[in-house]
C-alpha cells in the first residue's frame, strides 16, 4: 500500500541511515514514515530514498544556546518574523540553488507533496521579514505529535535563518514540543 515501510528495518551504515528507496510522495507515506524517524531525501533522477542516520542531531527547545551577538540582533528588532504566512515561498527560497552551484533535493514533486502537508496543518515554516516585508529568511518542516522534523531553511540577511530558528525554539518550547529533529 501508499503507506508500507518493511515492518522490521535496519539502516544501511554506509551511507549512513539509508532505509528504502522508491515509493511516492503522497501524504501517508510521508506522515506514516515521518511517525517511523524516516524522511526523504533525494536528487532526481534518483528514486525516492528514505533515511533513517544513526546518530541523528536533535535540539531540545529548552537548551537552546543564543550568541551575545546573536541577542543583539534580536533585540535590535531589525526582522520582523511570521508564522505559516509564506509557506510555499520559504520552501522555493530553500530549493534555490547555493552559491557554490550545489543544487538541491526540493524538486517539484517535493514542493507539491510539502504544500499538501501544509494545507492538511503538518507542514509549517517560520519566516523572517526585513523592514521592507520582503521575505529574508526562514525554515520549514513538519510537525507531528510533539516532535518538530526540521526540513530545510534559508538565510538572505546575516543572521536570519537562526532568528527563524530562534523563534521556532520559542513557539515549540511553549508548545510543549520533546525535541526537533534536526
Amino acid at each position: 500500500s501508499d503507506t508500507d515501510f518493511p515492518s522490521s528495518c535496519e539502516a544501511l551504515d554506509h551511507p549512513n541511515g539509508l532505509l528504502a528507496a522508491g515509493g511516492g510522495l503522497s501524504v501517508e507515506r510521508l506522515l506514516s514514515g515521518y511517525h517511523r524517524g524516516f524522511f526523504p531525501w533525494y536528487q532526481a533522477p534518483q528514486p525516492v530514498l528514505w533515511w533513517t542516520p544513526d546518530p541523528r542531531s536533535v535540539l531540545f527547545p529548552g537548551d537552546l544556546h543564543i550568541s551575545r551577538s546573536l541577542r543583539k540582533t534580536l533585540r535590535s528588532n531589525v526582522f520582523h518574523l511570521g508564522v505559516d504566512r509564506h509557506f510555499l515561498q520559504v520552501m522555493r527560497e530553500c530549493a534555490r540553488v547555493r552559491r557554490e552551484g550545489i543544487g538541491t533535493w526540493i524538486d517539484d514533486n517535493m514542493l507539491a507533496a510539502y504544500w499538501q502537508l501544509h494545507r492538511l496543518g503538518f507542514a509549517r515554516s517560520v519566516e523572517v521579514m526585513d523592514e521592507t516585508g520582503t521575505l529574508v529568511g526562514g525554515l520549514y518542516g513538519v510537525s507531528l505529535g510533539r516532535v518538530f522534523f526540521g526540513e530545510s531553511m534559508f538565510s538572505a540577511a546575516s543572521d536570519a535563518s537562526k532568528v527563524a530558528l530562534v523563534a521556532l525554539v520559542d513557539i515549540l518550547h511553549r508548545g510543549g514540543f520533546h525535541m526537533i529533529d534536526c
